[in-house]
């Protein structure tokens, strides 16, 4: 018979494990395993990970392919509360590659911007 020993829960800061959304958070999400996780998550397969792409002259963070539909998803992180310049990204972004499924991730979603999601999901096709 094992012992199994159980650790303690704690919280840690985002920012502590990732200085910079760009160079570390998104490479780091990036890596297959870790892109592994998310699909598991969402129920996705992701594929073909491309970072940084640009739309015009802004740059969404990580733009996929979901294996099964075909479609274009996008990723934007966001390490801190949700802001109305990263809603107007993600926006931008999805008109800009035709994208069928945004994931924002963020440290903090601030109800209004999760109203704003849901009346999009509600609105549109």
């Amino acid at each position: 018979m094992s012992t199994v020993k159980i650790g303690k829960l704690t919280d840690v800061d985002v920012r502590d494990l990732w200085k910079h959304e760009q160079y570390d958070f998104s490479n780091w999400l990036a890596k297959e395993e870790n892109i592994k996780l998310l699909d598991d998550e969402i129920g996705l397969t992701l594929m073909d990970i491309n970072k940084e792409v640009y739309i015009g002259s802004y740059r969404c963070d990580l733009v996929a392919k979901d294996e099964t539909t075909g479609q274009i998803v996008i990723i934007e992180n966001q390490l801190e509360a949700t802001n109305h310049d990263h809603l107007g990204k993600i926006i931008t972004y999805a008109a800009g590659l035709d994208a069928k499924t945004i994931i924002w991730i963020v440290k903090e979603a601030r109800e209004e911007h999760k109203a704003a999601i849901e009346w999009l999901n509600n609105n549109s096709s």
